[in-house]
């Protein structure tokens, strides 16, 4: 029951992750410029939690460090996509700065969890 919780934990901060990212992506003006950087956000936001999914699905320790390594580099992107939109101005630095703490945690908290699977293998 304990390696439950933690699996749920990971799987609705990303959900949640990729929710906060669909709102802004979708507060942000569709111009042409910014339709590239939107897309970018979009896609990279809401992968972290699919590939999360899919790790907990994974039929072997390899495949699950392979999804979870996928997930972290999309939660990396994320986080520079977010930076992109704050210093190009395109959207306020001070309404990224929360979007922006949470892919660097997931991040984190995404490489803890390849680490001990590969410790585990």
């Amino acid at each position: 029951m304990k390696e439950e919780t933690p699996r749920r934990d990971i799987e609705e901060r990303t959900f949640r992750f990729a929710v906060r990212m669909v709102k802004m992506a979708r507060a942000i003006p569709r111009t042409g410029a910014n339709a590239v950087m939107i897309n970018q956000v979009m896609r990279c936001g809401t992968s972290v939690g699919a590939n999360v999914e899919e790790a907990h699905g994974a039929p072997s320790k390899k495949d699950v460090v392979r999804k979870m390594n996928v997930a972290r580099a999309e939660a990396r992107d994320a986080h520079d996509w977010l930076r992109l939109l704050s210093e190009t101005g395109i959207v306020a630095a001070n309404q990224l700065e929360s979007l922006t703490d949470e892919a660097d945690q997931l991040v984190r908290i995404l490489t803890a969890i390849v680490k001990n699977a590969r410790e585990q293998q």
